[in-house]
């Protein structure tokens, strides 16, 4: 079966989300993604032990400290699935496509953001 996913998805692969360091994710940011998600194997099924809890804590992190910082947690996720489950991934790459697109450009790119901003519908006052 050959799945299909939304072009807009980059996929890095790592021999385990384990080795998903804050500073992938925030490099990936900086490098112009507007979103990042983490697909790990499935909690307490981790070939190497614990590296999806570890991964799950530092996407936290993660969302946290985007929080702080005013900027959209949901840029960040983790997804746990088994190597198996090919359609979920593609529904989940569709997902953060999606939401992506609702958020729009990251606010780490502030001339794509400024220009987005300006096309959107001014909320009606009242």
């Amino acid at each position: 079966m050959r799945l299909q996913y939304p072009p807009d998805i980059k996929i890095i692969m790592m021999p385990c989300t384990g080795r998903v360091d804050i500073i992938h994710l925030l490099k990936a940011f900086e490098g112009g993604a507007d979103a990042v998600f983490v697909a790990g194997c499935l909690e307490g099924e981790c070939h190497y032990l614990m590296g999806n809890i570890r991964a799950r804590k530092r996407v936290t992190k993660v969302k946290k400290d985007f929080a702080q910082l005013g900027i959209e947690p949901e840029r960040v996720e983790m997804f746990n699935l088994s190597s198996s489950e090919g359609p979920k991934f593609a529904a989940i790459a569709k997902e953060m496509v999606e939401r992506t697109l609702k958020l729009g450009p990251s606010p780490m790119n502030k001339e794509l953001r400024e220009a987005w901003l300006a096309q959107q519908p001014k909320a009606a006052a009242g």
